[in-house]
C-alpha cells in the first residue's frame, strides 16, 4: 500500500517545504505554495529500488559516436516561424506557445499547421476551448482547409493519445495547455496541479510517439506564461507571441530553445486574412514618417540577430504642474527620465518646467540602451521645433557624464540603414573602429552610401545636427 503525505509546492520554482509559508524560500515568491500530495517510499521499496538498479542493464555511449545525422526536421511552411525554430520542428520535441487572449496564437497554429498539411504530412488539432465547427468555420476564412489537417474536441490526455495512436501526425497542437486533465488525477482542469499533470504526460507521448507537440499557453498580466514554472524547464521550446491589439504587429521570438538560438525575430501583420510574414519590416515602420516633423528620428535597433529601424518620437511642451511629466510609450519611463536629467545637466537644456513624452512608433517595445541617442536628440529637436537632418539615423548608449557609449553589432545596424537609402549615422567613437583579424567578421554596409560621424558627447552630436545656435537663442 502507498502512503501519502502532504507537501507544499511552489507554483513558481516546484519546491518543496514541509508546511505553508508566505513566501518560498527558493525563489523568494509571495503566496505561491499549493497543498499537493506525494508518496512516501518506504525503507523495503528503496532496498528493492537498489537492486533493480544493480540488476539492469546500462549501455552509455560515446558522444562521437551517436550519429545525429537520421534526424530530420519538419518545416512548418512559414518562413518566420522556421527561422525562429532554427529550420523546422524536432520530432519528439515539446514546445509552448505563450501569448496574451485574443493576440492571435489559435490562428497562427491554424495557418502553421495548414502549410504542414499541404506537404502531405498529417498533423492533428486538440480543441480544448472551442468546437470543431468553430475551428472550421476560421480554416474556411483563413484558406488553411486541408484533408491532412485533422481536429479533434478534447480535454482529457488519454482522449489525445488514442487520437494520436489513430491518426499517427507528425505534428499535434494543444489549445491550450490550461484546458487539459488527466483521468488519474482529480484536479481541476485549469488548476495548476493539472497544467504540471497534463504537461508531463503529453511530453512523455510525444517523447514516445516520436511526434513534434505545441502546447499553446496563456500568459499572465506580468507576461509571463500561467501555469506552473516547471512547465518551462518541462519542455524543450518556449516561444512568446506579443504584440499590441490596436496594432497589426505581431512578433514572434524563442526565450527558450534547446535546439537552436535564441536570437531570432519572427515578424507577422495581422490582417482580416490572417497572419502575413514581413520579410521587410523596417519598411513598415517608416511607411509613414514624415521627415520634416520636429522631434522624430530613426533609430537602428537590434532584435535579437535582426536588425530594424524604428522611428521615435518626442513632444515638448509647458507643464501646469509642479511635477514635470515624464511619459513614455515602448521605452523605459525611468530611462527616459534620465535622458531629461542628462541634457538638462550636461547641454542645459531648460526641461525642468517641460512635460517631456517619447514614443516608439509602430507598437514595438524598445529596451535596449541602443536608442538612448536617438531619444535624446528627438528631445531636443522637439524643444527647438527644428527637424533633424533628413537621411540621418542615431544609436548610442547615453551615459551619465553626458558621453556616447558602445553598442553590440553596429555594423548589422548600419547596414540596413544603408539598404534603406539613409545617408548620414551618428555613433559612437568606438563605432568606427574596423574589426581586427582576433574579432569576428562583422556585417559590413556600403561606405559610399552612409557617412559614418562618430560623436564623443551629446553636445557634439547636436553640434553634428546643426541645433547649437538654438541654444544661444533660447
Amino acid at each position: 500500500m502507498v502512503k501519502l503525505k502532504v507537501v507544499y509546492r511552489c507554483a513558481d520554482c516546484g519546491s518543496l517545504a514541509p508546511k505553508w509559508v508566505g513566501k518560498c524560500a527558493s525563489c523568494n515568491g509571495w503566496n505561491t505554495l499549493f497543498e499537493d500530495v506525494e508518496a512516501v517510499a518506504s525503507a523495503s521499496s528503496a532496498t528493492r529500488k537498489v537492486a533493480d538498479a544493480k540488476a539492469s542493464q546500462v549501455d552509455p555511449v560515446s558522444i562521437d559516436s551517436i550519429d545525429t545525422s537520421a534526424t530530420t526536421v519538419v518545416s512548418t511552411g512559414l518562413d518566420e516561424v522556421d527561422r525562429v525554430v532554427g529550420g523546422g520542428l524536432v520530432p519528439g520535441s515539446v514546445t509552448v506557445l505563450g501569448g496574451e487572449p485574443g493576440i492571435g496564437k489559435s490562428t497562427l497554429v491554424l495557418q502553421m499547421l495548414a502549410a504542414i498539411a499541404r506537404q502531405g504530412q498529417r498533423v492533428l488539432l486538440v480543441c480544448g476551448e472551442e468546437s470543431v465547427e468553430q475551428v472550421s468555420r476560421r480554416a474556411q476564412r483563413l484558406a488553411a482547409v486541408d484533408s491532412n489537417l485533422f481536429v479533434v474536441a478534447e480535454t482529457s490526455t488519454d482522449a489525445v493519445a488514442t487520437a494520436i495512436a489513430q491518426i499517427k501526425p507528425v505534428v499535434v497542437v494543444v489549445d491550450s495547455i490550461q484546458t487539459m486533465s488527466d483521468a488519474d488525477s482529480d484536479a481541476v482542469a485549469g488548476s495548476i496541479t493539472a497544467v504540471r499533470q497534463s504537461a508531463h504526460t503529453l511530453t512523455d507521448l510525444a517523447k514516445d510517439q516520436g511526434v513534434a507537440m505545441i502546447l499553446v499557453g496563456h500568459v499572465t498580466k506580468e507576461g509571463s506564461l500561467a501555469g506552473p514554472r516547471v512547465l518551462e524547464h518541462l519542455v524543450d521550446t518556449v516561444l512568446h507571441f506579443e504584440g499590441d491589439r490596436h496594432h497589426g504587429l505581431r512578433l514572434l521570438r524563442a526565450v527558450k530553445h534547446r535546439f537552436g538560438s535564441t536570437g531570432e525575430l519572427g515578424v507577422f501583420e495581422m490582417t482580416e486574412l490572417g497572419l502575413v510574414a514581413l520579410d521587410d519590416p523596417s519598411a513598415l515602420f517608416l511607411a509613414d514618417r514624415r521627415v520634416t516633423t520636429p522631434g522624430s528620428i530613426v533609430v537602428p535597433i537590434l532584435d535579437g540577430s535582426r536588425p530594424l529601424l524604428v522611428e521615435v518620437q518626442a513632444l515638448v511642451g509647458p507643464s501646469s504642474t509642479t511635477l514635470p511629466r515624464r511619459n513614455a510609450q515602448g521605452l523605459d519611463t525611468s530611462r527616459l527620465s534620465l535622458l531629461c536629467a542628462v541634457l538638462q545637466r550636461h547641454t542645459g537644456l531648460a526641461l525642468a518646467n517641460q512635460d517631456v513624452y517619447a514614443s516608439v512608433i509602430g507598437g514595438v517595445n524598445v529596451s535596449e540602451p541602443a536608442v538612448d541617442l536617438g531619444v535624446a536628440l528627438a528631445i531636443v529637436s522637439a524643444t527647438f521645433g527644428v527637424p533633424l537632418p533628413v537621411g540621418l539615423v542615431a544609436c548610442g548608449e547615453v551615459g551619465l557624464a553626458g558621453e556616447i557609449r558602445h553598442v553590440g553589432q553596429l555594423p548589422r545596424r548600419l547596414s540596413e540603414a544603408s539598404r534603406l537609402g539613409f545617408s548620414d549615422a551618428l555613433v559612437p567613437p568606438s563605432g568606427v573602429v574596423r574589426p581586427t583579424s582576433q574579432t569576428l567578421s562583422l556585417v559590413e554596409y556600403d561606405e559610399d552610401a552612409l557617412t559614418v560621424n562618430p560623436v564623443g558627447t551629446l553636445i557634439e552630436a547636436i553640434m553634428a545636427c546643426e541645433m547649437a545656435g538654438y541654444f544661444a537663442r533660447r
